[in-house]
């Protein structure tokens, strides 16, 4: 069997392995890009459900680098629609001429790393060798998508679908009767986006979120002006903010406050797009408990508000600490608990027992189906790392290493495995962020490493062991630092994944703090890797 050979090799051509792609390129490499999918786009590729769009303002989540890019793509609504996203994703990859050299259809199946000439040795499921100096594993945080472990599946005779791998034509559910499983933030978009055109809805929740008011709303040729003259504002902006958007924290405390003062903030902020209210709130709304509780308890008041049903409100009441789960964004979610067709079954009381050949059967009673949708998440961070055999210096296999939990340094890279460098990956800002905006970052110090290495005549680079032990216990004592500690069911934890170790996988300090970090590592000449 032949192998090809490159410079370096990319695994997925979603948003961070175009970005990737083109920086690469930038330097002077030969770069083979492998990806999947048909075409671009990665998580914006498969998630095509009803109701997929952006929580991330729309002008912030687009490629910076490029001015073409920036003064010719218009974005139509501030919170654009996956259709919109994907398009502007292939409008990128043509004007940036990087189809060329993306391999699509093809699956990673393993990459070995090989000492003698300090390269990989990556095969395909498609049967491809190729050898690469570098590897960048640009998989996305939120790709390997999982369904749960419910007996009876097989033996369902409607249809069923991952939300992840939706039907590209689209499905008709006028007239069926549907049940979601899920309430996160997908679950949300889909619940709201088709509650209107079922004629039965059915909603399996195990655990109620704070949702917030998304306020969509269309762009006018008056705001696209304004945009494109705040451009380099608008950015420096993200650059300074926890999460990478156009939010950024109150530096007051909540504490220091009139109570009246807290309420008018609270109001403000809810009448905000976006994640005003709680990328915006106090400083302190991640580590006090007593402002996340008046904040919680605020939320709280407008779900009830918005459900005349106090019993249904009661059950979409959440318990957790704000911001400890994943936020979702919505546009008329708890008004569909209003219509007499939906339904909300709480599985904290009456779990699922199986699926059967007409529906769900749960402790209490059967529900006829005709579609069963799962918005049951993914195998978050390590998931598309550990599903691929990678294996580093002497065979060590990185599921293996990655057993009770990842470890790494500056959640770029891990020791034992040389010149692989993971954009998003476990202890990465990018888990917790605006994702492009932290994947430029990601994108920028690994180019920028890789051309300190040429100019230095390094041939490859691998963290020590005693910096990625003191990064991987920074990261944890970060998140133990915040409201984090109070609750590890999350797939911030992995607690979604069975048989998964809890582990910490985000970068609690946000991505201010990560990116300053990385630029201190870089400025000390790499400290913590150990060059070759």
């Amino acid at each position: 069997m032949s192998t090809q050979h490159f410079d370096a090799v990319i695994i997925g051509a979603g948003v961070a392995g175009l970005c990737a792609l083109h920086r690469l390129r930038e330097l002077g490499l030969s770069v083979r890009a492998y990806e999947r999918a048909s075409g671009v786009g990665g998580v914006w590729y498969w998630n095509r459900y009803p109701g997929a769009r952006f929580d991330s303002e729309s002008y912030t989540y687009c490629y910076s680098f490029s001015p073409q890019l920036l003064e010719e793509w218009t974005w139509s609504e501030r919170f654009a629609a996956q259709p919109e996203v994907l398009a502007y994703l292939n409008y990128a990859a043509e004007k940036l001429d990087l189809l060329r050299d993306v391999r699509f259809e093809t699956e990673v199946a393993s990459a070995w790393y090989d000492a003698r000439d300090h390269s990989w040795l990556i095969e395909t499921g498609q049967g491809e060798r190729t050898r690469a100096r570098y590897l960048i594993a640009a998989v996305g945080p939120l790709s390997a998508y999982q369904l749960p472990d419910i007996e009876g599946l097989e033996s369902f005779r409607g249809e069923h679908y991952h939300t992840a791998r939706w039907p590209h034509g689209g499905l008709d559910l006028a007239g069926k009767r549907v049940g979601v499983i899920g309430t996160g933030a997908t679950g949300v978009q889909v619940i709201q986006t088709i509650a209107h055109e079922v004629d039965r809805l059915v909603v399996f929740q195990r655990t109620p979120t704070y949702c917030m008011p998304q306020r969509n709303a269309p762009l006018t040729d008056e705001d696209w002006r304004e945009i494109r003259r705040s451009y380099p504002a608008i950015f420096a902006r993200c650059r300074e903010t926890m999460g990478g958007f156009v939010h950024g924290f109150d530096p007051r405390s909540g504490l220091e406050v009139t109570p009246e003062e807290r309420e008018a903030v609270f109001e403000s902020l809810w009448a905000q797009p976006g994640f005003a209210f709680w990328q915006g709130n106090f400083m302190d709304l991640m580590t006090d408990e007593t402002v996340n509780r008046w904040a919680s308890e605020f939320v709280r008041r407008k779900i009830r508000e918005r459900v005349r049903d106090p019993a249904i409100a009661a059950k979409l009441m959440p318990v957790h600490a704000l911001g400890t789960k994943r936020v979702p964004l919505e546009n008329g979610y708890y008004e569909v608990y209003n219509e007499a067709h939906v339904e909300l079954v709480d599985l904290r009381e009456t779990p699922i027992e199986r699926i059967t050949r007409t529906g769900i059967r749960t402790r209490d009673r059967d529900y006829a189906l005709d579609v069963i949708v799962f918005a049951t998440g993914f195998d978050a961070a390590t998931g598309a790392l550990t599903r691929i055999d990678i294996r580093g210096e002497g065979g060590i296999l990185l599921r293996e290493k990655w057993r009770e939990g990842p470890s790494t340094y500056l959640g770029l890279q891990t020791a034992g495995f040389p010149n692989l460098f993971t954009i998003g990956g476990p202890h990465n800002a990018t888990n917790f962020c605006n994702a492009v905006r932290c994947t430029e970052q990601n994108v920028d110090w690994i180019a920028g490493c890789l051309r300190h290495m040429r100019d230095a005549g390094h041939v490859a680079i691998v963290p020590r062991v005693d910096a990625e032990n003191a990064w991987t216990a920074h990261v944890r004592a970060a998140a133990e630092a915040t409201l984090l500690r109070c609750d590890t069911n999350t797939w911030f934890y992995g607690a979604n994944t069975p048989g998964k170790a809890k582990s910490v996988s985000i970068y609690a300090p946000g991505a201010a703090a990560y990116r300053e970090r990385c630029d201190e590592v870089a400025r000390r000449g790499y400290e913590g890797f150990e060059f070759r």
